[in-house]
């Protein structure tokens, strides 16, 4: 469709005999977020990294913005608009909030602006990594050490990382994991800020997260999609419910 941002067509992908992902199909339209949910092992980040470029599909066709981009390495998928975040964050802690950010910025750029020599006073650099830190709520925390942040925190400073490169689209895996409640609560606000902004694309266990930001929802279950739909028809729906919501999340 006209409006489909992403589409992944039959997408398969096997380690040894086990298949991980099995024929998937799946659209995420411009503008929403939508959200993948499933127990652990139904092939959550396996996908996600094959959407990123990080790990090659078997089969099938990935489309964004109406290019095939299934062969297209993961820096190529950058520059068209995709940015990713990790389930673990992937940040340098030996640098500051700042230049971590920065980085990005320089990457998304594909040249060094001499970035090691007088970076902080590149405005081309430092006035973008202001921006993204800003927009997580991280812009008084520019030149601490991101060693020192917390766990929230740097969770905010890889999306603050992703949205530095411009995307138009971001794929977020486990955006909470690990967050006591304040600091999911901190970044379903970020991220409610986000959805009017960008497309998302969330990988999340927390129900209570993906039910506040999700416009729709689909459910992988052992490398398959076996439902897709609103928060509600989700919710509703017996067959996801047997599947997945009527056990513990683990």
């Amino acid at each position: 469709m006209a409006d489909d941002l992403l589409q992944i067509r039959d997408l398969r992908k096997s380690f040894g005999g086990i298949a991980v992902t099995v024929g998937v199909n799946l659209e995420v339209r411009r503008g929403e977020t939508h959200a993948l949910i499933g127990p652990n092992g139904a092939g959550k980040t396996t996908l996600i990294a094959q959407l990123s470029g990080d790990l090659k599909p078997d089969g099938g066709q990935i489309l964004f913005a109406g290019r095939d981009i299934t062969a297209m390495p993961a820096y190529r998928r950058s520059h068209l608009g995709m940015a990713r975040s990790f389930q673990i964050t992937s940040i340098f802690l030996e640098l500051s909030v700042l230049d971590n950010v920065a980085l990005a910025v320089q990457a998304r750029a594909g040249h060094s602006f001499r970035f090691w020599a007088p970076a902080r006073r590149d405005r081309r650099l430092v006035d973008p990594a202001m921006a993204a830190l800003e927009r997580v709520g991280l812009g008084g925390r520019a030149d601490r050490p991101a060693a020192i942040l917390s766990h929230g925190e740097r969770r905010a400073l890889e999306i603050a990382m992703a949205l530095a490169t411009e995307p138009e689209m971001l794929l977020l895996d486990e955006p909470m994991a690990g967050m006591g409640p304040e600091e999911s609560a901190e970044m379903i606000a970020t991220l409610q800020e986000l959805k009017a902004q960008k497309t998302i694309f969330l990988i999340e266990h927390d129900m209570d997260a993906v039910f506040a930001l999700a416009d729709r929802i689909s459910v992988l279950v052992y490398g398959k999609i076996i439902a897709s739909g609103t928060p509600d028809e989700i919710r509703n729906d017996e067959h996801v419910r047997r599947a997945y919501l009527g056990e513990e999340a683990a």
